[in-house]
């Protein structure tokens, strides 16, 4: 038909090779997981929820879930206690603590020792009983060297030594400090929790001329729902009738109610607003798009960023190192110089300081806060790994259309020659092709708007465009070679873009030009990530090169290949793979589907707007359901904030650690002391960590 037509024939063919290419799209994947080492094992069907075991991070031999469980050994789960057993654990440090001060007073007091040891002895069952269980299962099972283990050994020991105070005081202290732990953990799961409760119990099903409230697993492809204001859209389909805003936060992170109409298409976890809609599901519930998301979540904590590797190997030789030294601390003084009694003392205070709560609590509470920030932002992060992944970020490959532009043409100028004006050249051009559907056309007819010009003997010319009959003149509408086979003269613009020509009773009218726009938030997208240090932005497209220099140019990226087929696309990552330096990660951003394979190749491979797609969830690691690239922003911030907090909690607890063993050692720290530094070390990692939750800067 036109220049743009034959341009469009090019992408079709790009489109096919492209479809071919996703055949392999699933073997791409699996070579992609190895790479990053987070294959696992899925534990349920169809998004049920379902908790994972993680390896155990401190030697204590408990598994743990999606609240890190047992992480440290202590008999806890930490964030995961049930409202229940909360206030059950506050009663018990209430009465530990009442039972501790009627200690406290017979000893200070001089009362007789059979009134003083049972008080103390009381707190210590009341407070103690579960940690001291779970030092018993853990040596039954063969692994000793947990927390539990050491708090254990250290206050029953003191309680040998007579030091019956400190014995009862180690473990009231211990627990409080778990207890405000818990609390804190709570506040980092709210966000992943506001994701895991988008999913409805209830859909309300029309059969047989009534609508049934059943559970959404019950409701076949094909049948139709109703959903009504405020009620959440439980399953991924078509609106049959009625219009409503819809409530996205959940799904993109966007505040703005979208409208949707007849026609539309509704995803699952979406809240209607103001109307009732009909709608014809497409999807079952195990495959809708809030059980993807959920299954995103809960995928997300099987995947340790290298801070969590580094603690489970790092605990798995430091818990028995300190034991062994305190063992040896205990003994080898003893025999030098008789005194058991003080270096037995000594090698107590010794294991409780050596608790290795803050780290194995503070790091994975670290990542879960920034995968649940991100996905408060709008951004489904798949695991700790690629959070890590997202903070090294060096170079930032962008597909085009769909991820930098709007992925839809639209008139962006109109250039009427001498005696015609704008609104002639548009209006008739719009009739002439007012019968075709091809989606130059559509732009066409969608810019011009309404007309009632009579149109007949519509002919479209293979190649080259169509002519018509508008208004009783003959009209041309096609590319250069329409206008040579009619004897026209044209004038061709410089400037980026598809370009119809228009010929209005036998003379040249003026040239339309049709394009894709970029979307609003990209170039400021590409600035901020530069003054963010990302050294090299670059676009891939399977587009004409005009068009893609153009819009490299608009953009102001720092690369750009035109022209491209998939499999060349990976070709120019793999070269670009070759000039990254070391410790740098390639990120690349495209819509999932048609670019599944780099996708699936990059270290993160961002889907734009791909919630709908099996292929973006399958090949990416990161999506952005609102199709908004400013997102990529706040995902590289918190990734960075993410890391840095992690840095800290090691470091300062590696180092308040060395320093609290060494005074141990020296007997400058006594059990309370001892009890205090651990706990107060665990409590300020973890509300360190607490601060990823926080608003992010803007500034990296």
């Amino acid at each position: 038909m036109s220049e743009h037509h034959e341009h469009e024939h090019e992408h079709a063919h790009h489109r096919e090779h492209d479809e071919c290419c996703h055949e392999h799209e699933h073997e791409h994947h699996r070579e992609h997981e190895h790479h990053h080492e987070h294959a696992h094992e899925r534990c349920c069907e169809h998004g049920e929820c379902h908790r994972h075991e993680h390896e155990d991070a401190c030697g204590c031999g408990h598994h743990h879930g999606h609240s890190h469980g047992d992480a440290c050994g202590c008999g806890h789960e930490h964030g995961g206690h049930e409202e229940g057993e909360k206030r059950t654990m506050l009663i018990r440090l209430i009465v530990g603590a009442v039972l501790f001060a009627g200690g406290m007073a017979a000893h200070f007091l001089h009362a007789p020792l059979w009134i003083e040891l049972p008080v103390f002895l009381a707190c210590y069952a009341v407070v103690a009983y579960d940690v001291v269980w779970n030092a018993i299962r853990g040596i039954l099972r063969g692994n000793v060297f947990g927390e539990a283990f050491l708090m254990t050994v250290s206050s029953i020991g003191a309680f040998a030594l007579g030091e019956y105070p400190e014995g009862a005081a180690v473990m009231l202290l211990y627990q409080f400090g778990e207890w405000l732990t818990d609390l804190a953990l709570d506040r980092s799961q709210d966000s992943i929790r506001a994701i895991l409760d988008i999913r409805p119990d209830t859909a309300n099903v029309v059969r047989d001329g009534a609508t049934e409230t059943v559970s959404p697993a019950e409701v076949s492809i094909g049948e139709t729902i109703v959903i009504r204001p405020g009620e959440r859209v439980p399953l991924d389909g078509v609106i049959l009738s009625g219009s409503s805003a819809l409530d996205t936060r959940a799904l993109t992170g966007e505040s703005v109610p979208r409208m949707a109409h007849e026609g539309d298409t509704v995803l699952s976890g979406c809240i209607a607003l103001d109307g009732v809609l009909s709608v014809r599901v497409e999807k079952t519930f195990g495959e809708s798009t809030a059980s993807k998301i959920i299954r995103l979540v809960e995928d997300a904590a099987d995947r340790k960023m290298p801070a969590e590797r580094f603690i489970t190997r790092f605990s798995r030789y430091y818990t028995p190192a300190v034991v062994i030294a305190a063992v040896l601390l205990a003994v080898v003084p003893s025999l030098i110089t008789g005194n058991w009694a003080v270096w037995i003392h000594r090698a107590l205070t010794f294991l409780v300081i050596s608790c290795p709560c803050a780290l194995v609590i503070s790091i994975p509470l670290a990542v879960f806060g920034g995968l649940g920030a991100a996905s408060r932002a709008g951004v489904l992060i798949k695991g700790g790994n690629f959070l890590e992944a997202l903070n090294r970020a060096h170079t930032v490959i962008y597909d085009k259309t769909g991820t930098l532009t709007e992925g839809s043409f639209s008139v962006r100028k109109v250039i009427p020659a001498d005696g015609f004006t704008e609104e002639d050249v548009l209006q008739y051009a719009a009739a002439a092709e007012s019968f075709s559907t091809h989606p130059i056309a559509r732009s066409i007819i969608e810019a011009a708007g309404e007309s009632d010009r009579a149109v007949s003997d519509v002919h479209a010319i293979s190649g080259k465009g169509v002519t018509a009959t508008v208004d009783g003149k003959p009209v041309a509408v096609g590319n250069a070679k329409l206008m040579d086979s009619l004897h026209l003269a044209v004038e061709a613009p410089e400037t980026a873009g598809t370009l119809a020509f228009v010929a209005i009773d036998g003379r040249y009218a003026g040239c339309i030009v049709i394009a894709d726009a970029s979307k609003a938030d990209s170039k400021r997208t590409v600035e901020t990530l530069k003054t963010l240090g990302i050294s090299r932005q670059i676009m891939l497209t399977g587009d004409a090169k005009a068009v893609g220099e153009a819009v490299a140019k608009e953009l102001d990226l720092d690369g750009v290949s035109s022209e491209l087929l998939p499999d060349q696309k990976l070709e120019a990552v793999e070269q670009l793979y070759e000039t990254l330096p070391k410790g740098g990660t390639l990120l690349f951003v495209g819509d999932g589907i048609n670019d599944a394979p780099v996708l699936a190749r990059a270290d993160v491979g961002v889907a734009m707007g791909g919630l709908g797609s099996d292929a973006a969830i399958e090949a990416a690691d990161a999506i952005i359901p609102a199709d908004n690239p400013a997102k990529l922003v706040d995902a590289i911030r918190i990734a960075r904030k993410t890391h840095r907090i992690t840095v800290q909690n090691i470091v300062f607890a590696l180092g308040m650690k060395a320093i609290f063993l060494a005074l141990g050692a020296l007997g400058i720290a006594n059990l309370w002391i001892a009890v205090f530094g651990d706990v107060g070390v665990m409590l300020l990692a973890v509300l360190n960590a607490l601060r990823v939750l926080g608003k992010t800067k803007k500034e990296a």
